[in-house]
């Protein structure tokens, strides 16, 4: 990844929605490059940052909606923990990526951007 503080120190200078949105659109990512081989290191770095934006953004939510992004903050760690044996499972990979565009779908909502 990029260098950390820089992405950060970015990604801080949006407000809530607007970060929630940038989760959502790596997650979409996630979903999109999953589909193809030579995109194993990118979607690694995907789920890294993302986990990163939670990070950053979770303590300044509602309550619930911290304890969402916290739970799937855990389970991008979860996948990136196991992601060199899920990426050579095409099945896995494919659940993975039906996974993240279901979150990123979620998070979208709550980012309060769709309406």
């Amino acid at each position: 990844m990029k260098d950390q503080n820089i992405i950060r120190e970015r990604y801080l200078q949006d407000n809530v929605p607007t970060r929630l949105g940038g989760l959502a659109a790596n997650l979409s990512r996630i979903n999109s490059f999953s589909g193809h081989d030579a995109n194993q290191e990118t979607v690694g770095r995907l789920l890294d940052e993302s986990k990163l934006f939670i990070e950053w953004t979770a303590a300044e939510t509602e309550i619930d909606t911290a304890a969402e992004l916290v739970e799937l903050q855990i389970q991008l760690a979860q996948w990136r923990l196991d992601w060199s044996r899920i990426w050579v499972n095409t099945s896995q990979r494919r659940q993975v990526a039906e996974k993240a565009i279901q979150w990123s779908r979620r998070v979208l909502e709550l980012s309060g951007l769709l309406g």
